[in-house]
């Protein structure tokens, strides 16, 4: 599709999160909430909905949908209400979901990502409820896969928090920023995995679109069976080509559910809007409203944690860091937390994350490892960062450490004990270097004093090698250049 049509259009985007709540226990029950037990292990007559079996909140779950909230910057109720999401599926065996309608815990929160034009963009959170979740319908890997599906219920009643966004998203990239700020945020507070293999993070897209200038939205279309940020951008963008083909071909867009193939990149018709449930909300008549108090309120915000973007501004002042630098050693508290405890003590910090992002994060690359499996410590880094900043070593000494360190799998400190480069700083020792070097290239000496400046760089490459690499660089280039020009 040419740009110029594209361009005629405005997609509308919303987006739908359902995230796990890391909690030991289920929403309203007993039951382990762990992932991978046997099959149909972790169930009771609670999340099954067998008669007389009584709901009982997890109070775990409302402390971490209220630090999730508050992280998304929304509106925390003093008084929510629990209801009944009524639709009839195998892996639901109540008939029903225990959620919330009408009065969520939270509402009107934002997050700030990224646009196209170098400014930050504020996105709306219409809400976060809190609801449980249903069981898993199984339809491939068994031999009879063909003609029956199995059912998991041991994720019923796992305890959710929904979050709904307004319409506000208007590209693909800016829904996947949106997740991805969102994912960071929910890690940093510790309420959830996020982990989308495992379905602990799962999001349906809403989009329409219409023409530009157009204030009336186009008819919305929800894409479900979306497992990664990657696709789900890869979906937007294709189904806002669909829709725009479809238009720009005289045909109306129905509203519709439809399914992302990720083989195909395509999506596909699930059901209609005639098709789509009538849930029939009514207040849960065995639980109580959920009432958050002022002093519950409070606690929640002591234990909030430093949050992604305000560690970044503060790591960007207090280490002289690049926005860059301080946004990659933030993706993970628990990456920003090693970074921080170390670089502390260090004399210069910023070479600390220089040498953690550039040196060690270079090698781990190149090998497909993560930053837990590096053999060199956090302390190993400082200890190096220091060496380097003390003009003990040279930045070339420094990678052949660290390439004999990765290839012997040893920390930093083990093999500079072993190996102990010194360079050489003393003047006279890299002048008779230096001589020597001229004395043995006379051509090269006429050509630098005809005007080839360039030549000064052999020069030091030679008196490097010659010094087995110790010679203190910048003592050696102006040297060189002193010599040279005498």
């Amino acid at each position: 599709m040419s740009a110029e049509v594209l361009a005629k259009y405005e997609p509308v985007i919303g987006l739908e999160v359902h995230v796990q709540l890391l909690t030991a226990t289920k929403a309203f029950c007993g039951c382990a909430n762990h992932f991978g037990s046997a099959p149909n292990t972790n169930i009771c007559p609670v999340c099954l909905g067998l008669p007389g079996a009584l709901p009982v909140l997890n109070a775990k779950a409302v402390e971490f949908a209220t630090l999730a909230s508050l992280a998304l910057n929304c509106e925390v109720r003093e008084r929510s209400i629990f209801a009944r999401k009524n639709y009839f599926y195998p892996d639901l065996p109540k008939g029903y979901q225990i959620s919330q309608f009408d009065k969520p815990i939270a509402e009107h929160g934002w997050i700030d990502v990224p646009a196209a034009d170098g400014t930050t963009k504020r996105i709306g959170i219409t809400r976060l409820h809190m609801e449980e979740d249903a069981g898993k319908s199984i339809h491939d890997g068994f031999k009879d896969s063909a003609t029956r599906t199995y059912l998991d219920l041991n994720r019923c009643g796992t305890p959710l928090a929904e979050i709904v966004s307004e319409p506000d998203l208007r590209t693909p990239e800016e829904a996947f920023e949106y997740l991805t700020r969102m994912k960071e945020i929910l890690l940093y507070t510790e309420v959830s995995d996020c982990n989308m293999e495992e379905g602990s993070l799962r999001c349906d897209a809403n989009v329409s679109v219409r023409p530009r200038g157009q204030k009336e939205f186009g008819a919305k279309v929800e894409v479900k069976n979306v497992n990664s940020f990657r696709f789900v951008r890869a979906a937007l963008e294709y189904e806002i080509e669909r829709q725009i083909e479809v238009i720009e071909g005289g045909g109306s867009i129905r509203q519709e559910t439809r399914l992302w193939d990720a083989s195909e990149g395509r999506t596909y018709s699930m059901r209609s809007k005639e098709q789509a449930h009538d849930y029939r909300y009514f207040p849960e008549p065995d639980l109580p409203p959920l009432i958050v108090s002022a002093n519950f309120l409070a606690e929640a915000k002591k234990r909030l944690p430093e949050l992604p973007e305000a560690r970044r501004a503060r790591m960007v002042a207090e280490y002289e860091l690049s926005p860059k630098d301080a946004q990659t050693l933030t993706a993970s508290r628990e990456f920003a937390d090693r970074f921080e405890a170390s670089a502390k003590g260090a004399k210069n910090p910023r070479r600390v994350a220089n040498l953690l992002l550039s040196e060690i994060g270079g090698r781990l690359n190149a090998l497909g490892l993560e930053q837990d499996q590096s053999p060199v410590s956090m302390a190993g880094i400082v200890q190096a960062a220091d060496l380097l900043d003390e003009g003990k070593i040279s930045s070339k000494q420094l990678k052949q450490l660290f390439d004999v360190a990765f290839e012997k799998g040893e920390d930093f400190g083990t093999v500079y004990e072993r190996e102990k480069p010194e360079q050489i700083t003393d003047a006279s020792a890299i002048e008779k270097l230096i001589d020597e070097v001229i004395a043995a290239n006379p051509k090269q000496v006429e050509q630098y004093r005809a005007g080839k400046k360039t030549m000064a760089g052999f020069f030091v490459g030679q008196v490097m090698k010659a010094s087995k690499g110790q010679a203190n660089p910048a003592l050696l280039n102006e040297l060189v250049g002193k010599k040279l020009d005498g």
